[in-house]
């Protein structure tokens, strides 16, 4: 992906890149979290953006259990 900060979305919507500071942003608003939340959710199941949801989804359901 080009770094173009300009870019309101990441170019592959499919992964979850923590690497840029305008991607980190965007996952991170996408998903209600902070951008540390976000981190170790990604070194805790990868980049992918389906297994990042899963992951809060999850640790969600867990809180209210």
């Amino acid at each position: 992906m080009a770094d173009d900060p300009t870019k309101k979305g990441p170019a592959d919507r499919t992964r979850v890149s923590t690497s840029e500071a305008h991607e980190l942003r965007y996952w991170s608003e996408k998903f209600g979290v902070s951008h540390d939340e976000l981190k170790r959710a990604v070194a805790a199941v990868g980049n992918s953006a389906e297994k990042v949801e899963a992951y809060f989804r999850d640790r969600s359901r867990d809180a209210r259990r």
